[in-house]
């Protein structure tokens, strides 16, 4: 079996495009190869800023030699009466390529095998392997020179090698050889004699080409720095992966800043570190900020002092301005900031962010009153929702968006406020991703799920609905948002009954809105829940407004699950399909005229739906009078009147199963 490399060596790519363009490239090569049955065993893409790297291992050498038989004309119609081959039998011979002892007859008909020998491995990567790099997408693509053809970035070598032989390809304006390129300042001109070597000559010449392995070594590096002073680093998978994409060879150098830095807001030099800088915030045992970070750097050598002077000057005049901006911002009282907010837009045509404020705080007074919150809570809620935009206006926000909230709940500390209100500031905005916690307290819990009602149901009134390559607003992470934190605090919020009101209180107004924001938070809530539950049982339990009780929803849904009655389903099922359309709700019982029919009349009747275990139960009580039913009458009579009342009894039952689920689902 054979082994296959190509690198591409370019200049320094967007580190967003680099995850894309792995999987992209493996997705082509193995794409490729599947079409062109040729086996492989597996497909490793690598990458750095400076190159681009496939190996395919366990490659047969060639395609496999095809045999097919091609059917021809009947035998009167390929043979003339003396027996010889007429026009249409000579030119079916012209079209495969054949002589007249290929052909055999077989059914009165001429036929022939066809063997197409399999093209080698190696010429079909020399045909096609530039094509499937140009077929690349991403943003930002450019041309260099005179040429026609984009690219990330310009190309400045390739390598092609197959075993131990070059495979010569041209992407471009580069044709392939076997040298590659190490570290900008480290070896060059490296020739690679086959795939094996190619890893470890480049980490000879101080690149680690695996981007796995480079991520690992990486925080190594920072956890053995930390370590050194009794400290710990805490960051995200997105930092991580972008030092990752940044970098060929990391080097980790420990840097500080002056201690007054860290009388600002904990958050916000963490931001500028992290976000804007790409370092890694040091921490102590408590978890509060120190005055040391670790600068990850692409760098060959032993001498940091020119890269500590560097990052400490950049990030000294990041914090300088941190430190300004706090300054001015906590001369005034957080709550001075609400004027300011009067001249910021929420969204065109539906008032300013202080218009959204007063929304906030109904809604969340409808919310408390709902949980039946004390007078306590009701207080800080409203206080909450009053305070929670109003950091929008100060300096520091505008400075950094991404702290909003963050921002907020330490000025409210700094002005005095309650700290459960400050608090709530900070967690209204939770959960920050699809992943991160919801907001542990009441009045993050609250004001959050009033702020992001909010939002959707102005998003929905303005038209801007979410497609599938846009989300205003984040609507999609707002829906989300409310669903997480209903459910992990078991809140009863009756979320279709909260929407009609955030409607009502937007100035501007749309038809039909209503039934589009349920049915997207709905099914947000079907796609948040596929992930424990089957999606069809979901869907099922949704015949019932899933947003007037979601937590109800959730146990119901569990109780469908666990429901082993066959006889259930297909007795709730006939009755669906019996139905259809035509639906009744006038029942006389002085029509019937057979025991099953008043038997059954009977047994339907009002049980309690929400101890769901014991619904299913009473639904099971009904299989044999649903049976019994179903053999001895016949719903469709002759008489009309007799047919409407029996089509009222099962109307009746087909509620009956409707209040858990609609069984045709199941």
């Amino acid at each position: 079996m054979s082994k296959y490399l190509l690198e591409i060596g370019v200049e320094e790519l967007p580190y967003k495009f680099i995850p894309s363009a792995i999987e992209q490239l493996k997705s082509g090569f193995g794409k490729f190869f599947e079409e062109n049955k040729v086996d492989y065993s597996d497909i490793k893409v690598m990458a750095t800023p400076r190159r681009l790297a496939v190996i395919v291992s366990g490659l047969s050498e060639k395609q496999p030699d095809i045999e097919k038989v091609v059917k021809g004309p009947i035998k009167k119609v390929a043979y003339t009466e003396d027996g010889k081959l007429s026009p249409a039998g000579l030119g079916f011979l012209k079209k495969n390529n054949l002589t007249e002892s290929d052909i055999y007859i077989e059914n009165d008909y001429i036929h022939a095998k066809i063997k197409t020998e399999g093209k080698k491995t190696a010429d079909l990567i020399q045909n096609n392997a530039a094509n499937i790099v140009l077929k690349l997408q991403g943003p930002h693509f450019m041309r260099w020179g005179s040429n026609d053809e984009k690219f990330s970035r310009p190309i400045r070598w390739i390598v092609s090698i197959l075993d131990d032989k070059q495979v010569p390809i041209t992407i471009i304006d580069k044709t392939s050889s076997n040298i590659t390129r190490g570290h900008r300042f480290s070896k060059q001109n490296i020739v690679i004699n086959n795939p094996d070597e190619y890893i470890e000559k480049l980490k000879d010449a101080c690149v680690y080409v695996d981007q796995e392995e480079r991520k690992n070594k990486i925080q190594k590096l920072i956890k053995q720095e930390a370590d050194k002073l009794n400290a710990k680093a805490n960051y995200s998978d997105d930092l991580l992966e972008e030092v990752t994409y940044i970098c060929e060879y990391p080097i980790a150098v420990v840097c500080e800043f002056d201690k007054d830095f860290l009388t600002i807001p904990q958050e916000v030099a963490v931001t500028v570190m992290e976000v804007h800088q790409r370092y890694f915030a040091l921490y102590d045992n408590n978890d509060k900020l120190i005055n040391k970070f670790i600068t990850v750097t692409n760098y060959v050598g032993n001498e940091f002092e020119n890269i500590k002077a560097g990052n400490l000057r950049v990030i000294k005049a990041r914090l300088d301005d941190a430190v300004f901006f706090f300054k001015e911002d906590t001369k005034k009282p957080i709550e001075s900031y609400l004027e300011n907010i009067k001249g910021i837009t929420f969204q065109k045509g539906l008032g300013s962010m202080y218009d959204k404020t007063l929304r906030l705080v109904e809604l969340s007074n409808t919310i408390c009153k709902e949980l039946n919150a004390s007078s306590n809570e009701t207080e800080t809620v409203k206080r909450t929702a009053l305070l929670c935009k109003a950091d929008l206006a100060t300096n520091l926000v505008f400075e950094f968006t991404e702290l909003q909230g963050f921002i907020g709940a330490d000025y409210a500390r700094v002005s005095g406020e309650d700290p459960k209100v400050a608090e709530g500031i900070k967690e209204h905005y939770f959960p920050l991703n699809a992943d991160s916690e919801t907001a542990a307290a009441i009045e993050g819990q609250i004001v959050g799920i009033a702020d992001k009602i909010d939002t959707i149901c102005a998003v929905f009134t303005g038209g801007k609905k979410p497609t599938g390559s846009s989300d205003p607003l984040g609507v999609r992470r707002a829906a989300l948002g409310i669903v997480k934190t209903i459910l992990e605090h078991n809140l009863c919020i009756d979320i279709a009954s909260l929407t009609q009101k955030a409607l009502e209180l937007l100035p501007a107004k749309k038809d039909g809105c209503y039934d589009e924001v349920i049915e997207f938070i709905t099914q947000r809530l079907i796609i948040y829940l596929s992930e424990f539950y089957p999606k069809n049982i979901l869907e099922a339990c949704a015949v019932i407004n899933p947003l007037k009780d979601l937590c109800g929803y959730k146990k119901r849904v569990e109780a469908v699950k666990a429901i082993n009655n066959p006889l259930l389903t297909e007795n709730a099922n006939r009755v669906i399909r019996i139905l259809k359309d035509n639906e009744s709700g006038s029942i006389n019982p002085a029509l019937f005229s057979t025991s099953a029919e008043k038997d059954l009349y009977n047994a339907i009747k009002d049980t309690d739906t929400n101890n769901y275990e014991q619904y299913i139960k009473y639904l099971v009580s009904l299989n044999p009078y649903v049976t019994k039913f179903f053999d001895d009458v016949l719903v469709m009579d002759k008489d009309e009147a007799v047919k409407n009342n029996r089509i009222g009894l099962l109307t009746k039952l087909k509620r009956a199963y409707f209040e858990l689920a609609d069984f045709s689902k199941l």
